[in-house]
């Protein structure tokens, strides 16, 4: 209820009622429009900079900031078991596969070098988060260089694994004759006395001996570089060429089973036992040869014999008796 105002006239000696004027009255309901306005203008523009009221799109961005936040550090966790596995495998192929392979390990210093040169985060500078924007994404760099080493390291432990199981595969590395097609093992390599002097001289190979025609079998991959009897003393007989400097000589045959240049795996039937040549008896003799240097053969026989197989072997092997050739 609105204040009812009086003024005394001194004409009549009395109060009369102050009458506002219908101008003045809109202009007070204008300025107090106007006054609500500006202050409620003014009080918004106070509200908005403030933390105290958010817009629905200030809310939505707060909610992403939320869930960006959240998923770098479930990708920081990821990472973190990536860079463990990472570990994992490059300590095995440093101390299992590149030693057993006899490979020289990859550096620490190789393995987590960073990248020098420009600045490669330059752009991801200058934002609110920029420091773990920056920080992981160099982490991913760094795992994504390692991964790419490693896979280069395993391609090549693939490839000397590949050439070890060739090697393995090429060393004469099983007996010659089976042990149930011997009748004995006639003499080892060392000095022996010559069946036809008497004379001490240096044996170079073993002597197996079995009846005429017993099959003779290559004793590691290879490829026959020779098959015939031009070599003084040997008669007919075969030479392996295993690779990696290694060669077999197998003497005294008494017929072939294979022509040079054909290659034979560990195992094939290569001939027959004969005493073609200087020979005293049917017998085989056997020689290995390692860069052109003729070796004890017995230091061979891993992929045929057993313990005591080897261990009666040897016991024959090492006695000074005389040869067959």
């Amino acid at each position: 209820m609105s204040k009812v105002k009086y003024y005394y006239d001194p004409d009549t000696l009395s109060y009369r009622k102050i009458e506002p004027r219908k101008s003045r009255r809109y202009r007070n309901i204008a300025l107090f429009f106007l006054g609500s306005f500006l202050f409620g203008f003014l009080g918004l523009i106070l509200l908005l900079n403030t933390n105290l009221v958010n817009t629905p799109r200030e809310l939505s961005l707060a909610r992403e900031v939320k869930n960006y936040e959240l998923q770098f550090e479930l990708l920081g966790k990821k990472m973190e078991q990536i860079e463990n596995v990472l570990a994992n495998i490059e300590d095995r192929d440093n101390n299992i596969y590149r030693l057993y392979f006899e490979a020289n390990p990859i550096p620490e210093e190789q393995r987590r070098a960073g990248f020098g040169g420009v600045n490669r985060y330059k752009a991801l500078e200058g934002f609110n988060n920029s420091e773990m924007i920056i920080s992981t994404t160099k982490r991913l760099d760094i795992i994504q260089k390692q991964m790419v080493i490693q896979s280069k390291s395993l391609d090549e432990i693939t490839k000397l694994a590949e050439e070890k199981e060739k090697l393995l595969a090429a060393i004469p590395a099983i007996q010659p004759i089976k042990n149930e097609d011997l009748a004995r093992m006639a003499s080892g390599y060392g000095w022996r006395s010559d069946p036809f002097t008497k004379a001490r001289k240096m044996h170079w190979g073993m002597d197996f001996t079995s009846p005429k025609g017993t099959p003779i079998y290559a004793s590691g991959d290879g490829t026959v570089i020779r098959a015939d009897n031009n070599a003084s003393g040997y008669g007919k007989h075969i030479r392996i060429d295993h690779g990696y400097g290694y060669m077999s000589l197998y003497g005294h045959l008494s017929q072939y089973n294979v022509k040079a240049r054909q290659k034979v795996k560990r195992g094939d039937l290569i001939g027959f036992v004969g005493s073609t040549g200087r020979s005293e008896a049917p017998h085989l003799h056997y020689e290995v040869w390692k860069d052109d240097e003729r070796i004890n053969p017995i230091n061979f026989y891993y992929g045929s014999l057993t313990a005591e197989e080897f261990e009666n072997m040897l016991k024959y092997a090492t006695q000074e008796n005389q040869s067959l050739d």
